[in-house]
């Protein structure tokens, strides 16, 4: 596992607030022993903590596109990033490692939001578009690796734990009665919402787009329903 966490501004991030992603970044380090990195640029921050497993030598994060507009931070595995590569190629694309983060920035180019529905795998990744003032934050289809975020004066906080949300400062860590009595009940906190008041869980097959301000969330996957008809017990599984 890796652990990625950020924060981007509808308008500029203070030079505190930049001071604060170093604390969001290594409060995750149990998560990602083998590497870390920083991204900025006027209104986004993105960090990461690397556990090594694709392209150890050339697979450090966060990592851009060719020109440098368009950076990820991910968490996971995209399965399929060999079989995408050889399409991405054909179109233009230019790689500078055999890691699979590479293929998200040059899907993304490629396809835009849809990218997610190309994927194989596992999967967490905030990507920011600087171009178009533009992240989007995305969680694979079963939600197999976690995604949190907030919202605090015009600021979009996202991060792999609550823990690294709460370690900007930016966020007061506040009881959400609430959950208690389903928390109480089943033992878990169902839906987006987290025992942390104003702090959601990024639901699986879904993305965000956090863009002038404003997020929108759209579910990109389901479970598929309505099929019928009988297939054998190797195709079931």
């Amino acid at each position: 596992m890796c652990g990625i966490a950020g924060i981007v501004a509808s308008d500029r991030l203070h030079a505190d607030e930049r001071a604060r992603l170093p604390r969001m970044r290594d409060i995750l380090a149990h998560r990602g022993p083998d590497d870390q990195g920083t991204f900025e640029d006027d209104r986004a921050g993105l960090v990461h903590r690397r556990l090594s497993i694709v392209d150890l030598a050339a697979g450090h994060q966060p990592l851009s596109n060719e020109d440098g507009s368009i950076w990820v931070v991910f968490n996971g595995e995209i399965y399929n990033h060999a079989d995408l590569r050889p399409e991405l190629e054909a179109a233009g694309h230019v790689y500078r490692t055999r890691c699979d983060t590479e293929t998200i920035v040059h899907a993304y180019e490629r396809w835009g939001d849809a990218c997610v529905e190309r994927f194989r795998g596992m999967f967490a990744f905030a990507l920011w578009d600087a171009p178009r003032r533009r992240l989007i934050l995305a969680r694979d289809r079963l939600g197999i690796k976690p995604l949190y975020w907030t919202m605090r004066h015009g600021r979009l906080i996202f991060g792999s734990e609550i823990k690294s949300i709460l370690a900007s400062g930016l966020v007061r860590a506040e009881a959400n009665e609430r959950a208690v009595p389903e928390l109480l009940g089943t033992r878990y906190v169902s839906g987006s919402e987290t025992l942390f008041t104003g702090v959601h869980r990024l639901l699986p097959g879904h993305v965000l787009i956090f863009e002038r301000g404003q997020t929108t969330i759209r579910q990109w996957w389901d479970v598929p329903a309505g099929q019928h008809g009988e297939i054998a017990d190797a195709d079931a599984v």
